[in-house]
């Protein structure tokens, strides 16, 4: 009996133990950034805020008793590469969700892989076309460009202004903003005198910007990421220029303000808050976010954390939110995303849905000025 008793007690103990175990095994998330390469300003920012975000959440003990485990690779804006490591993380880490990438190529790039594989992606890119038309395994933390663009449109609305010249790059990310343009102008009275291109490693816009100095138009729009954009800004001051220009929330960065120099001066764009989040007023759902934000980056990697970690920041924790209302597979994390409400997070207040994998309205855009070599918010 007593070694009935004694074999009894040894295999109630490992079971418990195996248990205790299985019940502690981290919950795995993939990342992939362009930490490196042409888009690095966007992956840098995003890897450091999404690693930063998952620390603190494991030092407080994780989510429901499971420490994250975050599985980060650098796609250095090669869509790919994006594709290969996006099946790495799936067949060989096992994660449960992927966050990123960073650019819109990249990311429609990975959608097909995630849809195969039923693993939920959070896109860190502003392209219309990764959310909609909705995709079930889909969904973005960055504000689409179709939000971008009728901010800009209202404002030139605003100001009486209704022949504009845009130029666009030709990357995903452009040709989805492009898009935009040319399908909102006349809905919002506005005219485009002037559609030109750039190619995203183009060091000299002169050629374009010569061609719309001889149009009618009252302002122009550039849509990009950097270097480009700043290139742009640096050409058009060199040909004297004195229309309004305006660029994408591609450039939302202090990046952007060091590679344009003086030349940024009087630029606006859509952004995300976090730009001017101590400019908000205290009734601003997501100023306490944002400011936590700021100081959190700033602890930590010395310098402000901006519109692009804020995507990565927002990713890290829908998926917290998504397993602590009792995600526990890659289909109930999908589940617990879609059903996200009212989640004021850095790049606005997500509500999902199954008719909506963006989760954003307007609002979640403010516009913003440089003045004096600083972001100011524009009323």
């Amino acid at each position: 009996m007593k070694k009935l008793i004694s074999t009894a007690l040894v295999s109630f103990a490992l079971f418990s133990f195996s248990t205790a175990a299985q019940a502690a095994a981290p919950i795995k998330i993939g990342a992939l950034f362009a930490v490196t390469g042409p888009a690095s300003f966007l992956g840098e920012p995003e890897r450091n805020s999404a690693q930063m975000v998952v620390d603190e959440i494991n030092k407080a003990g994780g989510v429901r008793g499971h420490k994250l485990e975050l599985i980060t690779y650098d796609t250095g804006g090669d869509a790919t590469k994006a594709v290969q490591l996006a099946n790495k993380l799936i067949k060989n880490d096992h994660v449960f969700a992927i966050i990123g990438p960073s650019t819109t190529g990249d990311a429609m790039a990975v959608i097909p892989v995630v849809e195969k594989a039923d693993i939920p992606l959070i896109s860190c890119a502003a392209g219309i076309k990764i959310t909609d038309p909705v995709k079930k395994w889909v969904f973005k933390t960055a504000q689409n460009d179709t939000l971008a663009v009728a901010r800009i449109y209202e404002q030139l609305k605003k100001e009486k202004k209704s022949k504009v010249a845009i130029l666009t790059v030709s990357d995903g990310f452009g040709a989805s903003g492009r898009e935009q343009l040319k399908s909102q102008a006349a809905s919002h009275g506005i005219e485009i005198v002037a559609d030109d291109t750039y190619g995203p490693k183009d060091t000299d816009m002169t050629a374009q910007l010569t061609k719309i100095r001889g149009s009618q138009a009252q302002a122009v729009i550039c849509w990009g990421t950097n270097p480009g954009p700043a290139v742009v800004a640096r050409n058009f001051k060199q040909l004297g220029l004195t229309l309004p220009l305006y660029m994408s929330h591609g450039v939302s960065s202090k990046k952007f303000i060091e590679l344009a120099g003086e030349a940024s001066e009087g630029i606006r764009l859509p952004s995300g808050k976090v730009l001017v989040a101590d400019l908000l007023p205290k009734s601003d759902k997501q100023k306490a976010s944002l400011q936590a934000y700021i100081k959190d980056y700033q602890h930590h990697f010395k310098t402000e954390g901006d519109h692009f970690g804020g995507h990565a920041w927002d990713a890290v924790m829908l998926l917290k939110g998504a397993i602590e209302r009792g995600g526990d597979s890659p289909a109930t994390i999908r589940n617990q995303l879609e059903a996200t409400r009212n989640f004021a997070g850095i790049g606005g207040v997500f509500n999902y849905s199954p008719q909506d994998h963006a989760g954003l309205t307007k609002d979640a855009f403010v516009l913003v000025e440089v003045k004096k070599g600083k972001w100011t918010l524009v009323k």
